[in-house]
């Protein structure tokens, strides 16, 4: 009876999650019996206040109930024998739910969100730059929040940033839109020398992990991007994916369109049925090569930077990114924003929450 509770209760949460907005118990309701959980909402409202004590959700009062960070937290870490092959199945239903157009450079990408604290963004600003610049993460935007808003549905704490950054998931959508099936194998480390790909050093199959690979690579500091970007020689974050060797021509124009959009990150293409930096493919079929997304957040850590980190974590406009370059202009913010919250707290009037890069 527990574990059907828990389950129940982790539906719910999934439910809030994606959502990204308040949702009333109505509303949850008829998403669980979707999901083949019948409950009525008088029954779900139950598990709401439960869950409003536990303090996993926000009761916003007419717009429904929201998840709350020690929600998040607690998706993340519920039942967990359940959520073996949660990432793969992840990566499908989110590249189905984006419809990003490249020619058009217009709609929905996926985003990793990390937070850290504002105090801390003027240096990371710097990693991350260096890192997209050199071209080793999912192309050359993202977008940044401050403090009292939120990002992907997800609130940002006094004293902190959320930075969202392209997940490398963009690029299956990106395919499953032209008609190009892509099948995603596992995340890994791959080191690279003189700036090409020489070899992987770790993988993680997606279909046996409660995790991205990357985020368990990015907190084991098992990376060295910030290496790799200044020198070309180094080891970063990957995932390999196959996709059919007839659909190889029309990949490699949609490579060429996504980069032009701002949104490269192949580094390296097989041949049809050959091995790829050693790693087989099927006889009919071809090996892709995409930097992580999250790789900018590798070199924030490497340096000693505390993150939280969110693979995979919300689908977001394209048009609402800014540019790498345009970091400069969030970093002055920041800078402004810090010494404003500092003259505040000094002056004891403590946080106000009327201003954001993000709203």
């Amino acid at each position: 009876m527990k574990t059907e509770r828990n389950r129940t209760i982790s539906a719910i949460m999934r439910i809030l999650a994606d959502a990204g907005t308040p949702l009333g118990s109505m509303q949850i309701a008829r998403e669980l019996n979707l999901l083949g959980i019948p409950l009525q909402q008088r029954m779900v409202r139950n598990y709401l206040r439960r869950m409003d004590e536990e303090g996993w959700t926000e009761n916003l009062g007419r717009p429904g109930r929201r998840l709350t960070s020690r929600g998040h937290d607690e998706l993340r870490n519920a039942v967990t024998i359940e959520k073996v092959g949660f990432v793969s199945a992840r990566v499908d239903e989110l590249s189905c739910k984006m419809d990003f157009d490249p020619d058009r450079g217009h709609g929905t990408v996926i985003l990793n969100i990390s937070r850290l604290r504002a105090a801390d963004f003027p240096e990371a600003a710097k990693l991350i730059q260096g890192v997209l610049d050199a071209g080793l993460g999912m192309g050359r935007r993202l977008v940044v929040g401050q403090e009292g808003h939120e990002l992907g549905g997800r609130p940002i704490p006094f004293g902190e940033v959320a930075i969202g950054t392209i997940c490398s998931v963009t690029l299956n959508g990106i395919f499953r839109m032209a008609g190009i099936p892509v099948s995603s194998r596992f995340g890994g480390l791959m080191e690279i020398r003189d700036g090409r790909p020489a070899r992987f050093t770790q993988i993680i199959n997606y279909d046996g992990t409660t995790i991205d690979p990357v985020e368990i690579f990015l907190k084991g500091r098992m990376t060295s991007v910030r290496e790799a970007a200044a020198t070309g020689r180094g080891t970063l974050g990957v995932s390999f994916r196959e996709i059919p060797a007839v659909a190889l021509p029309a990949a490699r124009q949609l490579i060429g369109k996504m980069t032009r959009a701002g949104l490269g990150g192949v580094l390296a293409v097989g041949r049809t049925g050959q091995p790829l930096l050693d790693i087989p493919v099927a006889p009919g079929r071809v090996g892709l090569v995409v930097a992580a997304g999250l790789n900018a957040i590798a070199a924030v850590e490497e340096a000693g930077i505390e993150t939280e980190n969110h693979a995979m974590a919300a689908i977001h406009e394209f048009a609402e990114l800014i540019p790498v370059a345009g970091l400069a202009e969030s970093l002055l913010t920041s800078r402004k924003l810090h010494k404003r919250l500092t003259s505040l707290v000094e002056g004891g009037r403590g946080p106000t929450r009327d201003y954001g890069l993000y709203e």
